[in-house]
């Protein structure tokens, strides 16, 4: 058992190893390919050492890229997924190339070369991926699942487990609180658990213990408790070992370098995207009267209140009859060019004057409109921390949420974010906004259709 054990434990990490020496191996193959196809015997020769050039360059960036895109771990996506980060992946690779031989004139590509080698290493990738996809969804077994925690709270997370039939979770059952007799009577069906916020320190302590001794997996869906947990430092009190948690507020030091980083992404996206400035403005103007601009009191660091800009993506006056209200999935107030701006983030273009101006920062909390932060405050913990950053046009939220997503996950996903904030964090989210840009999220309803079992003082709900 423990051997069968510790060659899963190693698999995911072989494979990954694998995944990406197969990647990088498709990525120089398409890149040399071009040269053979498109370029005569006499030229080939000379064009060749382009391609030597620009391989470490290649190498390099794809490693990064990938790592950055999640494209090393393929078992719970579904072909789709990786079938557009795929896209982007390519698409980011020569922008980085293109941006290279602009900006330090290394080497000179030329342009049909160019297309080829994208097109030609794009279908490399999408075949070796989907075996490799294939392969691993044989050889990864699937995790039958115990949550732990109250009944609406464990709603939400089987619904997401039914919709990502790619996670190959099974969820066999659901219980209020953790005991040995639930466990024990079920300990054979059960490979991970889940702990949900709300469940008691000590019942968390034993399952951690629980799950260490039978080898199980352990999964917490964190509160406001474990962000402070999350990345603390050892420290001592003479020979008594302590930690000590981290403030979730940036350095003065961290602040001063992302204001720096912050004013020179602006300055190039103004610089480089003027054009879809002016066509997102004529489409506004030419098809729904009013202003091309609109502007709305947000709150930003320290709760102080700000103006900010969009491209006006509903109809003139809104919220007339409906006072402040979160914009709906299918709302009938947004224009069709409206519709379009929002789903490729174009109508967020003007924000990047709030940037320059000091108000907002590329990558943090997206801000909210006061009203809706005070009524936050007042039902989720620890709402406030957000405000202790200046809020972004992109954040972890927007990234790893969807357009679903609860205010409190979504708030979990900030503090994490002003935790870890850092250029590289920063380049990582920006890099990653292109990959959501592209893909559509989608919802499902909550099933209810699971019966009780009484085990012992407890009541457990098989699935």
């Amino acid at each position: 058992m423990v051997m069968k054990m510790n060659l899963r434990a190693k698999f995911p990490r072989t494979f990954k190893f694998l995944l990406l020496l197969g990647d990088l191996f498709w990525i120089c193959f398409g890149a040399y390919l071009p040269f053979l196809l498109l370029l005569d015997q006499q030229t080939l020769s000379r064009d060749l050492s382009i391609y030597y050039e620009i391989l470490p360059l290649l190498l390099i960036s794809s490693g990064i890229l990938l790592n950055i895109n999640n494209m090393l771990s393929l078992v719970r996506k579904e072909f789709g997924q990786i079938f557009v980060g795929l896209l982007v992946f390519v698409f980011e690779l020569y922008i980085v190339v293109m941006a290279s031989n602009f900006f330090f004139r290394f080497f000179t590509y030329p342009r049909s070369v160019l297309l080829m080698a994208m097109l030609l290493q794009y279908i490399l990738l999408a075949g070796w991926n989907f075996f490799c996809w294939r392969l691993e969804k044989k050889c990864v077994v699937p995790k039958n699942v115990l949550i732990v925690g109250n009944d609406d709270l464990c709603e939400a997370v089987i619904s997401r487990i039914r919709m990502l039939t790619s996670l190959n979770y099974h969820t066999k059952f659901t219980c209020e609180k953790f005991s040995h007799m639930v466990t024990e009577r079920s300990n054979d069906l059960i490979d991970l658990i889940i702990v949900m916020p709300g469940v008691e320190l000590k019942s968390k302590d034993e399952i951690l213990h629980y799950c260490q001794a039978r080898g199980k997996q352990v999964m917490l869906v964190p509160d406001v408790y474990e962000l402070f947990c999350y990345g603390i430092e050892l420290d001592q009190i003479d020979d008594i070992p302590v930690f000590r948690a981290k403030y979730l507020k940036p350095t003065f030091e961290r602040r001063v370098v992302k204001r720096g980083f912050d004013l020179l992404v602006a300055g190039i996206g103004l610089l480089i995207l003027w054009p879809l400035f002016l066509a997102a403005a004529l489409a506004v103007k030419a098809t729904s009267r009013g202003p091309v601009l609109y502007s709305q009191i947000r709150v930003g660091r320290d709760e102080e209140e700000f103006r900010v800009y969009k491209f006006r993506s509903m109809v003139q006056n809104a919220e007339a009859t409906t006072g402040p209200v979160l914009a709906a999935k299918n709302d009938t107030r947004i224009t069709p060019v409206g519709r379009f701006l929002r789903a490729t983030r174009l109508d967020e273009l003007p924000q990047l004057f709030n940037v320059i101006k000091g108000d907002m920062s590329i990558v943090g909390p997206r801000p909210e409109r006061p009203v809706f932060v005070e009524q936050f405050k007042k039902e989720i913990p620890g709402y406030g921390y957000r405000h202790n950053v200046k809020p972004g046009i992109t954040g972890m939220a927007q990234v790893y949420g969807k357009y679903n997503t609860t205010a409190r996950d979504k708030l979990i996903y900030d503090l994490i974010y002003i935790q870890n904030c850092s250029v590289i964090t920063d380049l990582t989210l920006i890099i990653q906004t292109i990959r959501v840009l592209v893909t559509k999220s989608s919802t499902a309803g909550v099933e209810n259709n699971h019966g009780t079992v009484q085990v012992g003082e407890y009541q457990v709900h098989r699935l």
